[in-house]
């Protein structure tokens, strides 16, 4: 899920609503490592006073400057390769044909999926095998560490302000492991939630009590279908460029090449 989409935007708006507009302003934003343990000092004192628990409060205390997130965050230059390019990149093609494999093997959960949400296989699978090779790689990079890094940063710490409180809750709440690895930005989960996102929109898709969106493929992909119709997905309408349900593709990447995908692979998956 790309960390700029509108609904993301929305995500971080309501987290950061919860404690206060002025938490990013307070402790002071930097542009590079020099004054991230003073910031985490000033956020912690912050984010106590707004109620997040010592379990919260310990994971940001163990966060460390996240290097590696403010180069992927700075070069991001995929998105702004042609759709073919891009399609190429990915491996659309493979996805394509994995994802009709994946679509008969979980045809119950999927005709579930639909019936709940009405959101058809298709671009679930889509978004599930961009964003992880099914699950295969969820990402190498301490998840609250990068939060906070970006959060900490100057470029967007307003907006990753929010999804950092979001992981925080997450922890507090036992949703989120303190060492849990994901992507650069922050993004968990087998499609790839933002912490604020997933607090507001993770549900429990195989039935167990519980969400965990790193192990369940069924509770990342009922997440993701929930995100979808949040969005204003309907039920039997397209979801191809100008037909109703691309939107709520468009809340899920902000990328133009990233949203056309999604709807050729769904496309090609649903037949």
């Amino acid at each position: 899920m790309a960390f700029g989409g509108r609904a993301a935007i929305i995500a971080a708006t309501v987290c950061a609503s919860v404690f206060a507009a002025g938490a990013a302003s307070a402790a002071q934003c930097g542009s590079n490592a020099g004054g991230f343990e003073n910031w985490k000092a000033q956020f912690s004192r912050e984010a106590a006073s707004r109620g997040i628990g010592k379990r919260g409060l310990d994971a940001l205390a163990s966060t460390s400057y996240a290097s590696k997130t403010i180069a992927a965050d700075r070069g991001q230059k995929s998105f702004k390769l042609s759709l073919n390019s891009f399609m190429q990149k990915r491996g659309a093609n493979a996805i394509i044909s994995r994802g009709k494999g994946m679509k008969k093997k979980h045809a119950q959960l999927f005709a579930n999926l639909e019936k709940r949400y009405g959101v058809p296989a298709g671009p679930l699978i889509a978004i599930w095998g961009m964003e992880t090779g099914f699950g295969g790689f969820l990402g190498n990079q301490h998840t609250m560490s990068a939060v906070a890094t970006l959060a900490y940063d100057c470029r967007r710490s307003e907006f990753f302000t929010g999804h950092l409180y979001g992981a925080l809750q997450m922890v507090d709440r036992g949703m989120l492991h303190p060492s849990t690895k994901g992507a650069a930005h922050g993004e968990i989960g087998q499609t790839q939630f933002l912490p604020g996102n997933a607090l507001k929109y993770a549900v429990d898709g195989d039935g167990d009590g519980r969400v965990d969106m790193i192990r369940s493929s069924a509770d990342a992909l009922a997440s993701t279908a929930n995100f979808l119709r949040a969005h204003g997905w309907r039920a039997g309408a397209g979801y191809q460029p100008g037909q109703a349900n691309f939107r709520a593709i468009q809340g899920w990447n902000a990328a133009s090449v990233y949203q056309q995908a999604i709807a050729i692979i769904g496309k090609e998956i649903d037949g």
